[in-house]
C-alpha cells in the first residue's frame, strides 16, 4: 500500500508532523470544541517524532518506523 509507504517513510514523518502542528494551530485559533482537534494533532506529532505508524497492524505490519521499513522491500 503505497500510503503506508509513504507514512513510513522520512517526508512521512514530517507530513504527519506538520499536519498534527496545523491541527493544533487550528484548535487554538477556534477554541471551543475545536480542541478536539488539538488532541488529535498532538498524537500525528508524537507519531512523527518517535517514528511510529499507527495505520501499520491494520496492514500486519510492526507498529514501529525502522522495522515497518524493513518489511517493506527496497
Amino acid at each position: 500500500m503505497f500510503i503506508l509507504q509513504f507514512l513510513g517513510s522520512t517526508p512521512g514523518r514530517w507530513a504527519r508532523v506538520f499536519a498534527g502542528l496545523i491541527l493544533v494551530l487550528l484548535a487554538v485559533l477556534l477554541g471551543g470544541w475545536w480542541w478536539i482537534l488539538a488532541a488529535l494533532g498532538a498524537v500525528f506529532i508524537a507519531a512523527g517524532a518517535f517514528d511510529f505508524c499507527l495505520l501499520a497492524p491494520l496492514a500486519g505490519k510492526p507498529l514501529q518506523g525502522r522495522a515497518f521499513r524493513k518489511s517493506y522491500p527496497s
